[in-house]
């Protein structure tokens, strides 16, 4: 049975934020990907275009997520479902948040200048 520690997760920075990832391509997943993304308190995020649809479970503290324009404050124990395509912006809240996310392989991003990031706590 694979069991993944924290200790195990392979930490990226980008955009201010930290990703920790756990289940990916790279690990051995077929058909997930999961990182835990840390997002400092007052963190003004990457707009960006996700390919495909990701699930941010918020673990702990609070963030601004805004889809296509329109803003939502989410906190622990929130779910929020990004489509893909669809711009999505994190932002810190007052506090430090942790969030868990989800996705499938072959994710990619299109940040607002045109440019396309294959993330690799993603592959």
């Amino acid at each position: 049975m694979p069991v993944l520690r924290p200790a195990d997760a392979v930490r990226h920075e980008a955009h201010g934020a930290a990703f920790h990832a756990l289940v990916a391509p790279s690990r051995g997943s077929t058909e997930l990907c999961a990182w835990r993304l840390e997002v400092p308190p007052g963190q003004v995020g990457a707009p960006h275009r996700p390919s495909r649809e990701e699930v941010l479970l918020v673990l702990e503290g609070d963030l601004a997520v805004t889809l296509d324009g329109e803003t939502s404050t989410v906190a622990s124990g929130d779910v929020v479902l990004v489509p893909a395509g669809t711009e999505l912006r994190v932002d810190g809240g007052a506090a430090a948040a942790s969030v868990w996310v989800t996705t499938s392989p072959g994710l990619e991003a299109e940040l607002a200048d045109g440019t396309r990031l294959a993330p690799p706590w993603a592959r």
